[in-house]
């Protein structure tokens, strides 16, 4: 027989005890937020859940006709694709320490897996939070991309990939020969970019490489994910030097990078560090301004820009008015200011004068210049990338083309020093190389999270492409600390999530963190998959009464509550003790986790007494015991603790 509920006088004609908070074990909707705010501006359109199209047509346009031809980007799949985008996923990713480098340290991670599926697993506990997002994704040549046809079945396709079965889930290159040649890879990218913008911060930017084969769509798609005002560049990018003597027709050499931001305006000025290329043109040196560093000189005079009658006037020097061909770049103010401050240097030739400024590498206060970025980038070329990789790599792997990562390096002088950036098209894991060696060059501390589809490549040593993607970053960490190299580990130790996060006064973070896709550890009733005959049904229903896994360890369990929670991979964890369980304290011990499977009122009373503001139990530790939740739950809310269990 149960105990008695035991329920406070206060609380007898309220059910609101009754309705513990359980934590959702799906991913978040990406599209809740959008509805929300719709509905906040247009509540006369609002319904239940749910936005009254038809209404909200007449409030935006007056009761126009419907059917009206319309600008924008249409194919064959993309309501596929957005079904895609909405299905939810209960999926998690399982911890790997023994492919990691440095666990217990890094904040970087590599998430072997399907992207849609990892996009969505991350969006609870990185939205809003990257910086820079890069991406080189297929380029949609003929055989260059394998994803499963059926995107709406989500993990289950993904698992049926990682299984080799060919029943059901068509393992596809897209062919010239399809009809749906360019719709299959436009679905294939538009959720992916749609929950890429969810991570990016206000300020974010979000780069994509790209070649002529989809530049196109690619443009089009984008603005309409990410608004045509937000737009920033079609970067064109040199990436060969090569003769092309095979290529029939025009020799391409040459891709594009298309820069978006997540809003232009809190993005801000886009500026880069000065080029190293034109570093050598700086060798002049002011003795009177030495904290400006070196300087080059750049002729005064401009015959290039519109013709303004206001910058054409006389310099006198030296008892002779000095007049421009066309005109000055500068007004007459600044001229006499640069005068003042000998900024200019001004020298009598055979024929005529020429007015030249200083430009220093550094302001006034010893700050170094900005540079708006070019449009035009030429290099650093593919062959330099390949290169790179080779010199990691003795042994042949097939991978071929890999971008250089200084191309990415560029790219990432548009965040700061501390931010966070996202590959989920890692390849071989250039994006990764070139945020640690940047990392080492002026003392960053960007982290990374890489994602990568376990592509198969038929090989044994690197069986798939994340094999490689791992590889080549241990073989980066090791390259740049040679008198600590890391090796891999052959078993998986028990892992620890309870690390100190890492922090600007210790060495440089130079690890990652393996996770794989992978089921959740929950056990999570599927109407669909029920049983229909009475016996079996109701055994079914028994069994799912204990949620959790058999096989699920608890570090496993406290990574996913961890993400589901909206904490990210590299969120440190103290482990304590309450009353003879562990817990752990997360975000600065705000948060609480208890995994322990069976729980007493004291070691409730425990947790409540060290004040977190929220409290996370599993459900199969109250044992059906309903006295011991509710009284659980009314004692936190005394504290003011938000109470939920899994």
């Amino acid at each position: 027989m149960k105990p008695a509920l035991v329920v406070p006088a206060e609380f007898e004609q309220s059910s609101q005890f009754m309705d513990t908070e359980r934590l959702p074990l799906t991913s978040a909707d990406p599209l809740a937020d959008r509805l929300a705010r719709l509905q906040e501006l247009f509540p006369e359109a609002a319904g239940e859940g749910s936005v009254d199209l038809e209404k909200l047509r007449v409030l935006l346009d007056g009761g126009a006709a419907s059917g009206v031809e319309r600008y924008g980007l249409s194919w064959a799949g993309k309501s596929d694709a957005l079904k895609a985008l909405q299905t939810l996923t209960t999926a998690t990713l399982l911890p790997s320490p023994g492919e990691s480098v440095n666990w217990d340290t890094t904040g970087n991670a590599i998430i072997e897996g399907d992207n849609l599926e990892v996009l969505k697993v991350l969006q609870h506990a990185y939205y809003g939070r990257v910086k820079l997002i890069y991406i080189d994704p297929p380029y949609n040549t003929g055989g260059d991309f394998i994803y499963p046809d059926n995107y709406a079945e989500g993990l289950g396709s993904y698992l049926t990939y990682l299984g080799q079965v060919k029943d059901g889930v068509k393992q596809t290159t897209n062919l010239d020969t399809s009809g749906r040649f360019h719709s299959r890879w436009l679905t294939m990218m538009y959720p992916r970019l749609f929950l890429a913008r969810n991570l990016l911060r206000e300020d974010g930017v979000i780069f994509v490489s790209i070649d002529d084969h989809e530049v196109s769509n690619l443009r089009m798609v984008m603005d309409e994910i990410f608004g045509e005002e937000n737009f920033l560049a079609e970067i064109v990018w040199k990436k060969s030097y090569g003769g092309g003597s095979k290529t029939k027709g025009v020799v391409g050499v040459h891709e594009y990078v298309l820069a978006y931001s997540r809003d232009r305006e809190a993005a801000g000025i886009i500026e880069l560090p000065p080029d190293p290329s034109v570093l050598k043109y700086y060798k002049h040196r002011d003795a009177k301004f030495e904290t400006r560093g070196p300087y080059r000189t750049q002729p005064l005079a401009t015959t290039s820009m519109d013709e303004r009658p206001n910058l054409r006037f006389p310099i006198t020097w030296k008892g002779e008015d000095i007049w421009p061909q066309k005109q000055w770049q500068w007004s007459r103010e600044r001229v006499e200011k640069a005068l003042a401050g000998d900024d200019l240097i001004i020298k009598k030739r055979a024929d005529g004068w020429t007015v030249d400024y200083k430009q220093y590498l550094r302001d006034e206060e010893g700050n170094e210049r900005k540079a708006k970025p070019f449009s035009v980038l030429e290099g650093p070329y593919t062959q330099i990338g390949t290169d790179e990789f080779r010199s990691l790599f003795a042994e042949e792997t097939g991978f071929s083309f890999p971008k250089p990562s200084g191309l990415i390096k560029h790219l990432l002088a548009f965040g700061a020093q501390d931010d966070l950036i996202l590959d989920f098209f890692a390849g071989s894991g250039t994006t990764a190389q070139a945020v640690l060696e940047l990392n080492k060059e002026d003392g960053g501390n960007r982290r990374f999270v890489l994602v990568q589809l376990p592509e198969p490549t038929g090989r044994e040593d690197f069986p798939t492409i994340a094999e490689i993607t791992k590889e080549r970053v241990r073989r980066v960490i090791r390259k740049m600390t040679p008198a600590k190299p890391q090796s891999r580990e052959e078993e998986t130790p028990e892992l620890d999530l309870c690390a100190s996060a890492p922090s600007r006064e210790i060495p440089p973070d130079l690890g990652f963190r393996v996770f794989k896709l992978a089921e959740s550890n929950f056990a999570i009733w599927n109407p669909e998959l029920a049983a229909t005959e009475p016996g079996a049904l109701a055994k079914q229903w028994q069994l799912s009464a204990d949620n959790v896994r058999a096989d699920a360890t608890e570090t496993a369990l406290l990574c996913e509550l961890m993400l589901k929670s909206g904490l990210p991979l590299h969120a440190p964890a103290v482990e304590r003790d309450a009353g003879g369980v562990p817990v752990y304290l997360l975000d600065e011990g705000r948060v609480l986790f208890c995994l322990a499977r069976e729980l007493t009122r004291e070691q409730l009373r425990t947790m409540a007494e060290w004040k977190p503001q929220s409290v996370l139990c599993l459900d199969v530790a109250f044992k059906g015991n309903d006295a011991l939740k509710v009284n659980a739950q009314l004692e936190f809310q005394s504290h003011g603790i938000q109470f939920r269990t899994a």
